[in-house]
C-alpha cells in the first residue's frame, strides 16, 4: 500500500511541475541544466555572502585569481600563473590578457586591489573579512587601527597583482579560488551601490556564466558569457537556478527530467529514491551543530550547556533521520580535514561519547539537577532557530522530543525562510540556532577561527582568553607541527566549555538525474557545472 500511495504522490507532483513549468523539452536539449538549491538568498555579492549554497551560483558567475579543476586540484584562474619569493609570504600573479568582465571590459590588477580593500574596510560589514586576516594589516585594517591603503595588495601593472602575506600560508592558494576573494567592479558598485547584484545589466561578473535574469523568490538564470577567456571549453549554454525549498516538486521534477539536480527533497523517501538510482551521496567536510546563544543567562552555566548536548541521541539522529551515512559528531572539527600526518579528527579522537546514551542521559540530568533544575522544573523553554529545510525540521523535531524525555524541558522550534534565519543569526535572535559549515580549504582553523572572541560570525559571542590565543599562535606560526598541536588544544578548550552542541558530521545527500553528467563534486560542497551535459 505504501509504495501505491508513493507513486500516486510522485505521479501528482509531477503533473503540477509540468504546468507550471517555463522549461520545454527542446530546451534542456539546448543543454540548460536546471538546479535547485534554495530559496531566496540574502545576497549573491560576492564578498558580502556567508551562504555556501549561494556560492555556487556565485562561482559561475565569477573568478577567483586561482580555481579548482575536474580533479579538485588548484590551477589558475583568472591569473595564468604565479611566482612565490624565497620566504614564502609574497606571491605575484600574472593575470591572463584576454581575462574579461561580462561587459567586455578588461579584467586587471586594479580590480582584486580594489575588492580585497573593500573587504577588509569595517565600513564594508564583511563577515567573513577574517579570511583576509592572513595578508599584511589586514588584521589592524579591520579592527580600524590603520587605513585600507595599508594592506598588503598592490598592482605592479594592469596584469601583475602581488599580495604580502603575514607569514608563509599553505591553504593560499585555496582561498584565492574561494568566492569571497573573487573580483568585483568598482565603478559598477560606485554608482548602483548595493543595489548592484539585483538586476543582469549590472550584475557583472568576470566568470564562465553571465546572469541574464533574476527573478526573486523564482530563478535565477545564468547563460555562457561569450567574453569569458576559456568559453569555448564551457559545455551547458544555460543555468538555471531555482528558488525554492520544496522538496516534492524537486522529487517530482528529477523524476520528470525537469529538474536535474536538486539539494531539498523527501527524506522520509529516501532508501526508496537510492533504489531508483537517483540519490547521489557526497562525502563533505562539514560538521553540522547546534549554536548556544552565550548571551542568554540560562545558557551561561556550563553544567546546563553540557546536560543538554549529552540528552542528544547523536547514534539516532544519524540512523534514523538524516539516513545519508553520516557519522555522528563528539567534536567540533570534521573528518577529511588534515593533520601533519593523517586525519586531525581520527587524531584527536570524540570530546563526547556517541555510543552510551542511556548513561549519557543519567548524567545529563545529574548536571541539571546541580545547576538547580531538577527534572527540569522552572526551567525557561529555549527558542531553537531552524532553516525550513526539511532535514532541519526534522532533526530539530527529534531533538524537541529528546529534549523533553531525557530532561523534562520545553524547547520551542523558530523556523524562518533562509534569508530571514540568517538575519535572525546575524542579530543573535536565539537561544539555540542550527548551524552548518563546510570546510572552505582543508585546515582545521577554518572550523576555530570562526568562533574567536572578534570574530564577525561568532554569533553565539563564545569567548576564552586562552583559545584565542592559540588561534592567534596556528595563524602566524610557520611550523606546521606546533600549528597543528596548538590546534588540537583550541579544540579540546572549545569543546570542554561545551561551546556548542555537535551533532552528526555531515554528508551531502543529493537528488541528481540519471541524464545529468559531468557535474564536479568536492569536499566544501561548491559543485560545478562547467563541464555538466544531459544525455539524451
Amino acid at each position: 500500500m505504501m509504495k501505491k500511495i508513493f507513486t500516486v504522490n510522485l505521479l501528482l507532483f509531477s503533473i503540477i511541475l509540468l504546468s507550471c513549468s517555463n522549461h520545454s523539452k527542446e530546451e534542456i536539449n539546448k543543454n540548460e541544466i536546471v538546479i535547485n538549491l534554495a530559496p531566496e538568498p540574502l545576497t549573491i555579492d560576492p564578498t558580502l555572502n556567508t551562504d555556501n549554497l549561494t556560492m555556487i551560483y556565485i562561482l559561475h558567475a565569477f573568478e577567483g585569481l586561482t580555481k579548482k579543476d575536474e580533479q579538485n586540484k588548484i590551477i589558475g584562474g583568472a591569473a595564468e600563473s604565479w611566482d612565490v619569493n624565497n620566504a614564502g609570504n609574497i606571491y605575484t600573479f600574472h593575470l591572463r590578457k584576454n581575462a574579461k568582465w561580462s561587459d567586455g571590459q578588461n579584467v586587471t590588477a586594479e580590480d582584486f586591489v580594489y575588492t580585497w580593500k573593500r573587504a577588509v574596510d569595517p565600513k564594508t560589514g564583511n563577515k567573513y573579512s577574517f579570511y583576509f586576516e592572513i595578508i599584511k594589516n589586514a588584521k589592524d585594517i579591520i579592527g580600524g587601527l590603520k587605513s585600507i591603503e595599508e594592506l598588503g595588495v598592490k598592482a605592479i601593472d594592469d596584469y601583475t597583482f602581488q599580495v604580502e602575506l603575514n607569514s608563509p600560508t599553505a591553504y593560499f592558494l585555496e582561498l584565492a579560488a574561494y568566492p569571497p576573494f573573487y573580483p568585483v567592479r568598482e565603478d559598477i558598485i560606485n554608482q548602483y551601490g548595493d543595489k548592484w547584484t539585483l538586476k543582469p545589466e549590472t550584475y557583472i561578473g568576470n566568470g564562465a556564466f553571465k546572469m541574464t535574469e533574476r527573478n526573486f523568490d523564482k530563478n535565477i538564470i545564468l547563460e555562457r558569457n561569450t567574453n569569458y577567456w576559456n568559453e569555448k571549453n564551457i559545455k551547458p549554454n544555460k543555468l538555471t537556478f531555482l528558488l525554492m525549498e520544496e522538496p516534492n516538486t524537486s522529487l517530482a521534477g528529477v523524476l520528470g527530467d525537469y529538474i536535474h539536480f536538486a539539494k531539498p527533497f523527501p527524506r522520509n523517501d529516501i532508501e526508496n529514491l537510492k533504489e531508483k538510482g537517483i540519490v547521489h551521496i557526497v562525502p563533505v567536510a562539514a560538521s553540522y551543530y547546534y549554536r548556544y546563544n552565550l548571551n542568554k543567562q540560562v545558557l551561561q552555566d556550563e553544567k546546563i550547556r553540557k546536560a543538554l548536548s549529552l540528552a542528544i541521541d547523536r547514534k539516532y539522529i544519524v540512523e534514523s533521520v538524516t539516513k545519508s551515512s553520516e557519522r555522528p559528531a563528539g567534536s567540533l572539527v570534521p573528518y577529511g580535514i588534515n593533520d601533519i600526518n593523517g586525519d586531525f579528527r581520527e587524531k584527536g579522537g570524540m570530546h563526547i561519547g556517541t555510543d552510551n546514551y542511556k548513561k549519557d542521559v543519567e548524567e545529563a540530568r545529574k548536571l541539571l539537577t546541580k545547576a538547580g533544575y531538577e527534572n527540569g522544573k522552572n526551567f525557561p523553554v529555549l527558542d531553537l532557530l531552524i532553516a525550513t529545510r526539511e532535514f532541519d525540521i526534522n532533526i530539530a523535531d527529534a531533538v524537541q522530543n529528546m529534549f523533553k524525555e531525557a530532561l523534562n524541558i520545553d524547547v520551542r522550534i523558530v523556523k524562518h525562510e533562509w534569508a530571514s534565519y540568517l538575519q535572525n543569526m546575524y542579530d543573535k535572535n536565539f537561544d539555540l540556532a542550527v548551524y552548518l559549515w563546510y570546510a572552505d580549504y582543508n585546515d582545521p582553523i577554518n572550523f576555530l577561527n570562526i568562533f574567536k572572541s572578534d570574530a564577525p560570525n561568532n554569533y553565539g559571542s563564545y569567548s576564552n582568553n586562552t583559545f584565542d590565543e592559540y588561534i592567534d599562535i596556528a595563524s602566524t606560526n610557520k611550523s606546521n607541527r606546533i600549528r597543528m598541536h596548538t590546534l588540537h588544544l583550541a579544540e579540546n578548550i572549545f569543546m570542554n566549555d561545551n561551546a556548542i552542541i555537535p551533532i552528526y558530521f555531515y554528508s551531502e545527500a543529493l537528488l541528481v538525474s540519471q541524464k545529468l553528467k559531468g557535474v564536479e563534486y568536492d569536499s566544501q560542497g561548491l559543485y560545478r557545472f562547467f563541464n555538466s551535459y544531459i544525455e539524451n
